[in-house]
């Protein structure tokens, strides 16, 4: 199986694709760069969504539009391009903060991991905002206004860089990744409460080499990446994009290594699902602060890329209000 280039004009650190079924188009996010970005591919065109800051992630509304992950909150876009509503404040300090990974659980709460930009605090969190009345498990009445609650706490799980949410196809595992810490962490995850219990590591992979750098020769790459985003199929095996490290991970719900392909560039960033028949496996990248000596090898550094898959993956959740 081989990759296509779904996209050819680079985003600075694409990130949150997802695949919107009724539009039949593909979504994404460029962090840097400020825009949200679709397109349907085979199409030589890509819509661009200006942003008045850095979007973390997204995810489809079941009553239309988006919800956005800003740096400074949560917001709702009710149409393509149109205004952002705001929808609360995650309460971090957006100096050196802000949210990243993140999308929707299947009961249509959107949960949100932030990071600190520093690299030196390890005080990221995962957060779920919930819009249901009453908000699920709080017996607390929405009322228009989201229910915003923080669901790990720094101070007894010190995280750097939230990513890789995703959850299994019963529902009933989260994964959720410290990329700083090269480890994903499963959790039992209650859909009622809501609420996430029990963790444990599904994944370890190896640190960074000290003094490490990019080494386009075969055989030259010394590292193999840190966990970033991840999509799970519908076998319950999770996909994980391992930034600086050139591949994407396939892992048994067991935790079992089945199989890894190289990707066309050195960062990819997260996996999703698409395609009518969810058998296309897309994945964005990176370029941002990258060397120019693997920009030059790889040109199409920030791009998205798409390749068939066997095994369909679970489609994506919708944002419930």
């Amino acid at each position: 199986m081989t990759w296509t280039a779904v996209t050819t004009a680079p985003n600075e650190l694409g990130e949150s694709p997802f695949w919107h079924p009724l539009e039949r188009r593909l979504y994404w996010v460029d962090i840097p760069g400020q825009k949200i970005l679709r397109t349907t591919p085979g199409e030589d065109r890509v819509d661009t969504w200006e942003t008045p800051g850095e979007p973390g992630c997204i995810a489809p509304a079941s009553s239309g539009g988006l919800i956005v992950a800003l740096r400074d909150g949560i917001f709702r876009g009710r149409s393509w391009g149109g205004a952002l509503e705001p929808m609360g404040s995650l309460g971090y300090d957006t100096r050196h903060m802000r949210a990243n990974d993140g999308k929707c659980d299947p009961q249509g709460r959107f949960w949100v991991g932030t990071l600190d930009e520093t690299k030196t605090r390890h005080n990221a969190a995962l957060y779920a905002i919930d819009a249901h009345t009453p908000a699920i498990g709080t017996g607390r009445a929405a009322g228009g206004t989201p229910v915003i609650e923080r669901h790990t706490d720094p101070a007894t799980l010190p995280v750097t860089t939230a990513n890789g949410l995703a959850w299994s196809p019963d529902g009933r595992t989260l994964y959720w990744a410290d990329t700083a810490s090269h480890r994903v962490d499963a959790w039992d995850f209650d859909p009622t409460a809501p609420g996430i219990a029990a963790r444990r590591t599904f994944a370890q992979f190896d640190p960074k080499p000290a003094g490490w750098q990019f080494d386009a020769a075969p055989g030259n790459q010394g590292y193999g990446g840190r966990p970033d985003g991840a999509a799970v199929d519908v076998q319950g095996n999770y996909f994980v994009a391992l930034f600086e490290g050139r591949r994407i991970c396939k892992f048994a719900p067991d935790g079992t290594l089945l199989a890894e392909w190289p990707t066309p560039v050195q960062c990819p960033t997260m996996p999703c699902f698409g395609g009518d028949d969810l058998k296309t496996l897309f994945i964005t990248s990176a370029r941002h602060h990258r060397s120019a000596a693997e920009l030059a090898a790889f040109p199409l550094s920030g791009c998205v890329f798409s390749m068939p898959v066997d095994v369909p993956g679970l489609p994506v959740n919708y944002w419930v209000d």
